[in-house]
């Protein structure tokens, strides 16, 4: 076994050449790293100065003067103003059906029958039953007055002391219930009298008539059907009075109902007529509330002309209810008041430089612009131009459509323009 010495020489040369390379692979690293570095704030530096740089041009519109519809939507249906349901109070088969869909009628015209061969024989069994009543009823008389006779006799034999009193209490007995059975042989008579007339007053609505003048809107029954009345009638036909004088029975919401009064005017629209608009009158406002889906509205009723018969019941209609009417108001457009400038956004969200540029933080824009659009008391401000920079104006604002609100107060006069967004410049917009 062979021992090879090394001199202290060559270790210390070793050592050396290790610190030499440790040396320069750490300088590389930071070498690199400052590479990065300065990439990173190089292309941090490009995107704040584009930012910044950015040549923003404000967009504008004049405040006008003009007028005003304020309004409230509301969806409903169209239906006659007096619909009658015509049914039978009898059961039975139908023979015959005299009224067809949309045929006008009048009052008591016939709409239907049904067939009567059994409450012809009702009729025919009473008639007989009330011969014999009063038959009973002159029985019962004659034998009245037979008994009243014997009474008679009896009572002058027993002043003359020849019968004896029982006698003469027997024939009074006698005579008391010949009379009775008068009296209950007519009740009898009268009875069978009311019950033929009811069974004639039933053979009388077999013939279904028509309670109004009117136009036929449904039919629901046919020739030879069996009709059953057990605990409600059932509905025949269904008839509207007068198809030129409509109502729209619409929703109104909660939030808008204290806007709407009897008398107001209204416009709506159906599908089937999309390109004309019809106009109505609020007639009347319920005071019962109706919840669907935890939505409260109130049901309104609108006056409609029909004259010419476009319109049909059924049809789905959406409604504007003019609530106010404004001539010659100051206006703006409500773009106006939701714009805030970058400048208001920067500094409600703790300012505009390198350190709130790179920290995370919530959007306040849409805040700002809530704020600004619904202040209270209907204070709120708008911005205007100066030396090409946007300055607040404070305005108090009224009524609105949605699209242009009245200005009741302010330093915006007509003509005035508005500043209502941003755009690049160069951008086309």
């Amino acid at each position: 076994m062979h021992t090879t010495a090394v001199s202290p020489e060559s270790v210390a040369d070793r050592l050396r050449v290790d610190d030499a390379g440790a040396r320069r692979h750490r300088l590389t690293r930071w070498f690199l790293v400052g590479i990065v570095a300065a990439g990173v704030a190089l292309a941090l530096f490009a995107w704040i100065r584009r930012d910044e740089g950015t040549d923003t041009r404000y967009v504008t519109q004049p405040v006008t003067r003009g007028d005003l519809l304020v309004t409230v939507t509301a969806t409903g249906t169209l239906a006659p103003t007096n619909e009658v349901e015509v049914g039978s109070e009898l059961s039975g088969i139908v023979k015959s059906v005299e009224a067809d869909y949309d045929q006008r009628v009048k009052v008591g015209q016939v709409l239907a029958r049904l067939d009567t061969t059994k409450l012809e024989a009702q009729i025919s069994q009473t008639v007989a039953a009330l011969a014999a009543a009063r038959a009973r009823v002159e029985q019962a008389e004659a034998t009245e007055a037979e008994a009243r006779a014997q009474l008679a006799r009896a009572q002058e034999l027993a002043a003359l002391q020849l019968i004896a009193a029982s006698d003469l209490d027997t024939r009074r007995a006698t005579s008391q219930r010949a009379e009775a059975d008068r009296a209950s042989a007519a009740a009898a008579v009268a009875q069978a009298e009311a019950a033929l007339q009811a069974i004639r007053a039933d053979l009388a609505k077999t013939t279904i008539r028509s309670p109004i003048d009117g136009v036929v809107l449904t039919r629901a029954v046919e020739p030879g059907q069996t009709v059953a009345a057990s605990f409600q009638a059932p509905v025949l036909f269904t008839l509207a009075e007068d198809l030129t004088e409509m109502e729209l029975d619409v929703d109104v919401d909660e939030a808008d109902v204290g806007q709407v009064a009897p008398g107001l005017d209204a416009t709506f629209t159906v599908d089937a007529h999309p390109d004309r608009t019809f106009t109505a009158r609020v007639a009347a406002l319920r005071f019962a509330s109706q919840i669907t889906d935890g939505v409260v509205t109130y049901k309104t009723i609108l006056y409609v002309d029909n004259a010419d018969l476009l319109l049909r019941p059924g049809m789905t209609a959406t409604a504007e209810l003019v609530v106010k009417h404004l001539t010659d108001a100051v206006l703006l457009p409500n773009a106006a008041l939701r714009f805030v400038p970058a400048t208001e956004t920067a500094t409600a969200t703790g300012g505009g430089g390198l350190v709130g540029r790179l920290l995370p933080r919530h959007p306040r824009s849409s805040s700002a612009r809530l704020e600004n659009a619904g202040a209270a008391g209907r204070h709120q401000r708008v911005w205007v131009l100066r030396d090409g920079q946007p300055v607040a104006v404070p305005v108090t604002v009224g009524s609105t459509d949605g699209r242009m609100t009245e200005v009741v107060g302010g330093d915006v006069p007509p003509g005035a323009a508005v500043v209502v967004g941003t755009a690049a410049r160069g951008s086309g917009s």
